[in-house]
């Protein structure tokens, strides 16, 4: 079977008539550069979003209403004794309406220890401030997304009006009699505070930047009561369910042994799969469509090689019938036309997949010098300038990243190289049917 390799290799590079090559070599290579790219973008914007709302707000496991047995330090060094635990921060929330000097805004106030920032380094990694620090030290500072305090009018050491109002009595807390009706919310059960500005972040997401504030733990707990929620990061997100099932355990032995705990409160575990199910499910379908869209690139290709191997199969005739007649079976000579479409695959996904990987890990650098072009035709035909691909006024983005990931990038490569194989395979289903005295006759 050596020669069949030889053979395949003089197809390739010397084809008589049928179009060459080159052409099912660089439509394959388009086809596995566009889909790496547009995949590899998708996935920085999908991320970002993903882990901004994991690293932010949701954590990957939450522990509500805690058992009263446990101090909050005793809780957070059983559970960070776990495996797979990568940090525990305890918080409270705080649905309130925040008033600046010349606007207000409706926003979540969460509240969190002085020391949440060293110990949940994902959160300060998602975390850019661009006025001020994570400072939580003193019971009236207050942090502030900037789209919030661009709403409020507010700079670091500007005051802030807080108002919030009781859970027990709004939003159907336990003690409402009501369903938690707003209107019959009394005057005593609303608080108003002020605090101080001490840093304005931006988190890259916009519903954050705009809705979202910090302030110490403990002045939370004055305004909304001493019941916390524990949030848990793990080192592997995608064990979350086998790690909420061991922290169940864990806080029905420990409610269990409590005869004095409150009977109202039900400690709950969930994780993140619970949250925003709706907004990641949009997102997987989003990137499912957007594969099989530009996989349709492969199928078209796939048709090309497919028309140009039936014609060398036609136009190969009289070689087929010599190397049938001197021994080669049908399955040696299909496997010369196979072996032709393979080396199409090989390159032409090998050389797409490495231009992919280039453009994706620059793709900023990319899409800087095709504005710069774009900018320099239009200030040549005096169009003014400012063109950007993902113009701020349209787009929330500070920077444009793409992610690259393994599995994918080995899923379209073999896309790439099964299209051509798939292609050469049906295509010499012919050289079977090819009968070397009939085709030897008349030469």
């Amino acid at each position: 079977m050596g020669w069949v390799g030889f053979v395949a290799g003089r197809l390739v590079t010397k084809k008589r008539g049928a179009p060459p090559p080159v052409l099912s070599i660089l439509g394959i290579a388009v086809g596995v550069l566009a889909l790496t790219v547009i995949i590899s973008v998708m996935n920085g914007f999908q991320l970002g979003f993903i882990e901004s709302i994991l690293e932010i707000s949701s954590y990957y496991v939450r522990l509500e209403s805690p058992p009263p047995i446990y101090k909050t330090g005793e809780l957070i060094e059983k559970i960070k004794a776990l495996p797979n635990v990568n940090s525990a921060v305890p918080f409270r929330e705080v649905q309130a309406l925040l008033r600046g000097d010349w606007g207000q805004q409706a926003a979540l106030v969460r509240g969190l220890y002085p020391n949440a920032w060293e110990e949940d380094p994902g959160m300060a990694e998602k975390l850019l401030f661009e006025e001020g620090s994570f400072d939580l030290k003193d019971s009236d500072s207050i942090l502030l997304g900037a789209e919030l305090a661009g709403r409020l009018h507010v700079e670091v050491d500007d005051m802030v009006q807080l108002i919030s109002v009781n859970s027990a009595g709004f939003a159907g807390g336990a003690g409402s009699a009501d369903g938690g009706n707003l209107s019959s919310v009394s005057d005593e059960e609303a608080s108003e505070s002020f605090f101080i500005v001490r840093g304005i972040f931006r988190s890259g997401f916009y519903e954050y930047d705009l809705g979202w504030g910090f302030i110490n733990f403990d002045r939370a707990g004055e305004l909304e009561g001493e019941t916390y929620t524990l949030g848990i990061k793990l080192n592997d997100r995608f064990q979350d369910k086998k790690f909420a099932a061991i922290l169940t355990k864990l806080v029905s032995e420990a409610d269990s042994d409590n005869s004095t705990a409150d009977l109202q409160v039900h400690p709950k575990v969930r994780t993140w799969r619970d949250f925003n199910r709706a907004f990641f499910g949009a997102l997987r379908t989003e990137k499912l469509f957007m594969f099989v869209l530009v996989g349709l690139i492969f199928i078209v290709v796939g048709l090309n090689i497919y028309q140009a191997q039936r014609r060398i199969v036609l136009e190969r005739r009289e070689e087929i019938g010599l190397l049938r007649a001197v021994g080669a079976g049908d399955r040696a000579v299909r496997l010369v036309f196979v072996w032709d479409g393979f080396i199409i695959g090989i390159i032409g996904a090998g050389s797409g997949t490495i231009l992919g990987l280039l453009i994706s890990f620059n793709i900023a650098a990319v899409f800087s010098v095709l504005e710069n072009a774009v900018n320099a035709i239009l200030y040549l035909f005096q169009r003014g300038g400012g063109f950007a691909v993902f113009s701020p006024a349209v787009f929330y983005i500070k920077e444009l990243q793409a992610r690259v990931i393994p599995h994918e990038v080995l899923l379209i490569f073999l896309f790439g190289l099964f299209s051509a194989l798939g292609a050469a395979w049906f295509a010499s289903g012919k050289v079977s049917r090819i009968r070397p005295a009939e085709v030897l006759r008349y030469e």
